[in-house]
């Protein structure tokens, strides 16, 4: 039995997701979470996550990625 989430009701998104949703490219996004401080990436295993929420309030702040 899989469930489909809609990728704005998910807590945490995929690189892929988070690219279809921000319109951002994947290589860009890989770029911003490769920092070690970077507050809005979750780490599973090798797996990059970006937390949706923290990511938006980011580009909120930002003028230019």
């Amino acid at each position: 039995m899989e469930k489909n989430v809609p990728v704005w009701e998910k807590s945490n998104l995929t690189i892929e997701e988070a690219a279809a949703y921000f319109g951002i490219g994947q290589n860009k996004l890989r770029e911003l979470t490769s920092d070690d401080n970077c507050s809005f990436v979750l780490w599973c295993g090798s797996k990059r996550l970006i937390k949706r929420k923290a990511f938006e309030r980011y580009l909120e702040n930002m003028y230019s990625i």
